[in-house]
């Protein structure tokens, strides 16, 4: 098992002066290390999904810009970057936020300068994000204690939010690993969610790894776990949050925050302020990813020898549609969690919190 100070999805290594991430492809079957070492790798790695998560795909591409920057700093080379890492994945707003966030930082300098600047900017935001998750844990355990009624409490998520998604402790699993670090007994229900099934490789994995006991169901299987009171709150992650407070996130969340309304039980979403879009007034205007097909059509996973391999499991000519995210209306959000406190998912909480920060 990993002590927190092992849970890292993305490393600086000052050596070889090149980011090392984990390839998430290959969990969680095998650990592997990759160095990221030009811009075409940053671009692949976020594309096929070797980093994903809302908050660490942004961390990513704030040093896949300094990588870039440190080769060419000209206007020209920035701008260049910048596109190419802005249509890697159009949903997840935390990849713009970085990239704005370097991008004032080193536009004002000359070019001799920015290198270093970006490359300073972009370990600030990893350093960020891990004290923002660790803020979100805190808060989302407040909330977790209040439910705690001397037993077990099981709770459930969806997709993956834990430390693989971020740098270090994750969103929505952040409560769950401050709980279990206090001594709470706690149980997590991990939806497979397909089609890229991140959380039967990704959340199990990590979960199980913190020594935090959980059980994988079918994506299906939730409603009846709520209905049956085997489920005392839901907590997920988002990838992008509108002014209004829906929220958009991995596919089949939608569906679950339903069951939980008319099961009157709480659904919780954790996120950092950069996951909230200011610019996006609701759902309705947040774009949604349509991926490949054949990651419906097929399943990648090991045999019985532990050789990798994918099958089909649809018939030669079968199509299929494979939307990456889906929007819960804010009505449905009991609470947002994020690193400045818990707040309701409206416009005017919202706007409390926008307040708050521009003073």
């Amino acid at each position: 098992m990993f002590s927190n100070d092992d849970l890292s999805s993305l490393r600086w290594d000052p050596v070889a002066n090149t980011v090392e991430i984990i390839d998430q492809t290959l969990l969680p079957h095998t650990l592997r290390w990759v160095h990221l070492d030009s811009l075409e790798a940053y671009c692949h790695a976020i594309v096929h999904m070797q980093v994903r998560g809302a908050p660490l795909i942004g961390v990513t591409a704030a040093f896949g810009l300094a990588h870039a920057v440190a080769r060419d700093p000209s206007d020209q080379s920035l701008r260049s970057a910048c596109d190419a890492l802005l249509a890697t994945r159009p949903t997840a707003v935390n990849l713009r936020w970085a990239l704005e966030q370097v991008c004032a930082e080193i536009q004002p300098l000359l070019p001799w300068a920015r290198a270093e600047a970006a490359l300073n900017k972009a370990l600030d935001l990893r350093s960020g994000d891990i004290h923002s998750c660790s803020l979100i844990g805190d808060n989302g355990l407040a909330l977790l204690q209040d439910l705690y009624a001397g037993r077990t409490l099981n709770v459930m998520t969806h997709c993956n939010a834990g430390w693989l998604a971020t740098i270090q402790w994750g969103t929505a699993l952040a409560p769950i690993y401050k709980a279990h670090a206090a001594g709470m007994p706690v149980h997590v229900w991990v939806s497979e969610t397909r089609p890229r099934n991140q959380g039967v490789n990704l959340s199990a994995w990590e979960l199980q790894q913190a020594g935090v006991q959980c059980t994988v169901v079918a994506d299906n299987s939730c409603g009846q776990l709520m209905r049956s009171g085997q489920v005392d709150c839901v907590i997920v992650g988002s990838d992008r949050t509108a002014a209004n407070g829906d929220v958009c996130n991995k596919v089949g969340t939608y569906l679950k925050a339903l069951a939980a309304r008319d099961n009157e039980i709480p659904f919780y979403v954790a996120l950092p302020e950069s996951t909230i879009d200011w610019r996006c007034p609701d759902g309705d205007a947040i774009p949604i990813e349509q991926r490949d097909a054949a990651e419906v059509l097929s399943v990648a996973g090991v045999d019985a020898a532990g050789q990798a391999l994918e099958v089909n499991v649809a018939a030669v000519g079968t199509r299929a549609l494979n939307p990456a995210f889906d929007v819960t209306p804010a009505g449905l959000v009991s609470a947002l969690v994020t690193e400045h406190g818990v707040f309701a998912a409206s416009a005017a909480a919202l706007e409390t919190l926008r307040l708050q920060l521009d003073r």
